[in-house]
């Protein structure tokens, strides 16, 4: 006996496993919306990596710091604008590591707003499309952020020769 169409059983089924996949999609993004006044910038990592994106997902913070938003794939978040107010100040500094140098500060790039206005970034830190983000480490109120693991949260360092002895210490391990 050959069979031509579903049962009215089966299509309850399929519509009740639909409303159940929607409900917990809507809300996965109702969440994504509330973390972001839980953010603080060890928590900054793991909130970008949450953004969906194709290409990349940016933390940008012009002039004083006064005001930062979240470009996703380049453009602006509007959902977010306003949320990261006051985030960071101007005291804040982004360092890289190098092995033979030591720490490097990071020179500050140049962004140009919608209307073509020259504004200098005062931080700026992003995820590319494979959740990998900037290797840099950030100074901000007297602690020092390690934004460079992969597959753990953002330590916390109190000085820059502890984040120097760490690296030193996991180079020698990989050397070895």
């Amino acid at each position: 006996m050959k069979r031509y169409a579903f049962s009215l059983i089966e299509l309850l089924i399929v519509i009740v496993i639909i409303g159940v996949v929607y409900t917990l999609a809507i809300k996965s993004f109702g969440r994504v919306a509330d973390r972001s006044e839980q953010v603080t910038l060890k928590t900054l990592k793991e909130y970008l990596q949450s953004i969906p994106h194709r290409k990349s997902v940016e933390f940008l913070c012009l002039d004083d710091c006064a005001s930062c938003n979240i470009f996703v794939d380049s453009k602006l978040d509007e959902s977010v604008k306003g949320l990261f107010d006051n985030f960071l100040d101007s005291s804040v500094k982004v360092y890289r590591y190098d092995f033979y140098q030591g720490m490097q500060p990071i020179i500050k790039k140049v962004y140009f707003n919608d209307e073509d206005v020259e504004e200098d970034v005062c931080f700026s830190y992003t995820i590319d499309k494979k959740g990998v983000g900037n290797q840099v480490f950030v100074e901000y109120n007297k602690k020092f952020y390690d934004f460079t693991t992969y597959f753990e949260q953002t330590p916390v360092y109190n000085s820059l020769s502890d984040i120097v002895k760490n690296k030193e210490k996991s180079v020698n391990e990989v050397l070895r």
